[in-house]
Order: structure tokens, then C-alpha cells, then sequence
């Protein structure tokens, strides 16, 4: 007989501020810019012309999969491998030179993956002025159809390259099927947010606002202890509940608590224990 798990309680409003002044702390702790060299981030960090930092990001977003010094160095490999000219690279790729990516292997990513996308940001950069442009008719053309930017970006980089391995698809998320998109919406606020010393900000296409939280398993279990989510499922409606309360404490910038929250998980920040909801 399969045991019922209680109901998770969800924080009432007023001790949602209460908690605020500590997560706020806790924030301007993690958020700092020591930060940038542990983290993935730092690639986009490490490049001067908007096209290779929009492509070093991509890739170091949708690789940030694991231990972080693994995901740096795996990335590291890989911009090595395009001679730390990722924009160059791209728009010069061709079918011969697969043979650069043979041996370059990241937990499920394998050459036929980095090969496949590349020749998609590769259809990108032919078919629009940037990245950013790109992403800018998929918000635009979400809000149109009521459906999440995230779901049209998948829609549209696979509708440029339909003879992508079906493997290669796999590797960007699609809210529309319930994923968390966790490595997408970590992109977007790298990319979006602003006056950050740890996230860039250089594109405009949209609001700090409307950015999702990056929902990874640090931030799952602490979001669930502090009853800051009532659903136990880790999905699309989950991140959507998750960001809703945040923006309760900041509606201008819900997605900076990502920082506090992965301190709380990873970094063993700790909070008064009368904060404690959910035990598990």
C-alpha cells in the first residue's frame, strides 16, 4: 500500500515578507561577482562581441548539467574546440569539419548533439540579425498565441532544422511538455537581467519581469521547506507557482532569488529554523 505524503503547507503573505529580509541578505551574499568564476557563467563573461557571448552562453547553459567544475571545464573543451571564436566557428561550420567534435562527450551530449546545434544557431544567424532577435519573435509571437516564449523557441529552432537526430532535440526543453526548463530560463536571466554583478543584461526584448525562476533540485527542496510552492511535482506549473511567489517579494526582479535559493541548497546558507514549513 503506497503511503500518502501530507499536504505541503504554503507561506501566508505576511511571513513571506518576514522571510524576505532573510532571503534578501542571503542574495546580496551569493550575488556577487567571486561568483562568476565558479559558475558557468563565466563564459559569457569572457567574450567582448555580442554574437559570441549570446553562442558561449547558449552552450554553457544548456550544458550547466551536474558538478559545476565538470560543466567548466566540459565547456572550457568545446570553446577550445572552436579556437574561442564561437561566432566564427558557426557561421563557417560545415559538414566536414564534424571531425573537430569527435571524442568531445558531457554526460548526454555527444558530438552528433553539438553538431546538430550548431547547425541550427547556424540557420539563426542566416535567417535573423542575432540570437536576441530570434528570441524576440518567439516572446513576441508567445504572447500572440498565449503560449510560453520557451514552447516557440523550441518549435522555431527545430522548424529551421527539421533534419536535427531526434537525440539532438531532447537536449532543449519544451515547457509544453512539462519540463522545468531549467537551462533556458538560467539563459534568459544571465542574458535579460540588469544591473547585476553576476548577470550580463545585454539583451531587451524583454522585462526582467517576465523571466521563470531556474528550477534545479537546489532550488526545488528549499522552495518546498520554506513554503514558497504547494505542488510536489517538478514541472512547468510548479516553476510558474515558484515565480507567481516571488514576485510577491520583488516584482521587478523575481528571478534574483535564485541566487538565495541555491546558497540555501548549495552553499549551506542557512535560515531561522522557525521559517521551517516542510520537513522533506
Amino acid at each position: 500500500m503506497n503511503k500518502i505524503r501530507p499536504k505541503l503547507r504554503k507561506r501566508s503573505l505576511e511571513t513571506l515578507f518576514e522571510l524576505k529580509i532573510y532571503l534578501d541578505r542571503i542574495n546580496d551574499t551569493v550575488e556577487q561577482p567571486d561568483y562568476i568564476q565558479h559558475d558557468p557563467i563565466q563564459f559569457i563573461h569572457a567574450f567582448e562581441n555580442k554574437k559570441d557571448i549570446e553562442i558561449a552562453g547558449f552552450f554553457a547553459a544548456l550544458m550547466a548539467w551536474g558538478r559545476r567544475d565538470i560543466v567548466i571545464n566540459k565547456v572550457n573543451d568545446l570553446l577550445h574546440r572552436m579556437n574561442y571564436k564561437p561566432f566564427e566557428f558557426i557561421t563557417r561550420y560545415g559538414q566536414d569539419d564534424f571531425a573537430i567534435l569527435q571524442g568531445f562527450k558531457h554526460r548526454t551530449f555527444k558530438p552528433i548533439d553539438i553538431h546538430g546545434i550548431i547547425f541550427a544557431l547556424q540557420k539563426i544567424y542566416q535567417n535573423y540579425e542575432d540570437l536576441e532577435d530570434f528570441w524576440n519573435e518567439c516572446h513576441q509571437n508567445g504572447k500572440h498565441e498565449n503560449r510560453p516564449a520557451l514552447a516557440i523557441f523550441h518549435e522555431k529552432i527545430f522548424g529551421l532544422t527539421p533534419e536535427l537526430n531526434n537525440r539532438t532535440r531532447k537536449h532543449i526543453s519544451n515547457p509544453e511538455t512539462g519540463s522545468t526548463c531549467k537551462r533556458l530560463c538560467m539563459y534568459l536571466r544571465w542574458m535579460i537581467r540588469k544591473n547585476s554583478p553576476v548577470d550580463i543584461g545585454i539583451w531587451n526584448f524583454m522585462e526582467p519581469s517576465e523571466l521563470q525562476i531556474p528550477f534545479d533540485v537546489h532550488v526545488a527542496r528549499q522552495a518546498r521547506r520554506y513554503g514558497l510552492v504547494s505542488r510536489r511535482s517538478n514541472d512547468w506549473k510548479t516553476v510558474n507557482e515558484l515565480t507567481d511567489t516571488l514576485k510577491k517579494m520583488d516584482l521587478a526582479d523575481p528571478v534574483r532569488y535564485d541566487f538565495a535559493l541555491f546558497g540555501l541548497g548549495a552553499l549551506g546558507l542557512t535560515l531561522p529554523k522557525r521559517f521551517l514549513l516542510n520537513k522533506s
